[in-house]
């Protein structure tokens, strides 16, 4: 499977329908602190978004409301394996990313035969307070020896300018939230990373 090079992830519809026209075509909806209701709401609008504009959409943790709602991938953390039945987003057809930052959970991740694993943070990131520390380009070096075709995703704190490293050291994608959602013009800031990376 081939997926996009550029993976933004926004917190909620609104955003991905002001960035699906700028060319995104692979993009996650990673919405929090939600009601249940608000939340499917939330995935509903997106995916309609994303039908519409040919776009895949990735809904991060609500597994359940995805399969629901008609979407065809999710991502999961570690924490959200533990409660999830990985069985059933494979009999619903729903494709699957997961989050790893070590070695015991990217030999957990690959168990469960992915369709990309995510290693993070790759940089030290605003978005939120991490276990893990920085990983650096020789740990995306090192996932890539060991998940082969498989396709890996780098995150965290990514700049335009640090993807090039990422993508010599072995990430097939590069995965953006802050830079985009913090930047003063980010209409402008995903056409120059759509442009670095196609």
């Amino acid at each position: 499977m081939t997926l996009d090079r550029f993976y933004p992830i926004f917190p909620d519809a609104a955003w991905i329908e002001r960035m699906l026209p700028l060319g995104v075509t692979f993009v996650q909806l990673r919405a929090k602190d939600l009601s249940e209701d608000e939340t499917r709401a939330e995935i509903a609008r997106a995916q309609a978004a994303c039908t519409a504009a040919g776009a895949t959409l990735v809904v991060n943790d609500h597994w359940q409301l995805a399969i629901e709602e008609g979407c065809d991938f999710v991502h999961l953390g570690q924490e959200d394996l533990d409660d999830a039945d990985v069985a059933a987003i494979r009999d619903a057809g729903v494709r699957l990313g997961i989050s790893t930052h070590d070695v015991p959970e990217l030999d957990r991740a690959l168990a469960l035969a992915p369709d990309y694993v995510a290693l993070g943070p790759v940089y030290a990131t605003k978005l939120k307070s991490m276990r893990f520390g920085p990983q650096g380009l020789e740990r995306v070096a090192e996932w890539k020896r060991r998940v082969g075709d498989m396709p890996l995703v780098a995150i965290g704190g990514f700049t335009i300018d640090r993807a090039p490293g990422a993508f010599r050291a072995g990430a097939d994608v590069v995965s953006v939230v802050t830079d985009i959602t913090l930047d003063p013009d980010p209409e402008a800031k995903v056409r120059a990373w759509l442009e670095a990376t196609r």
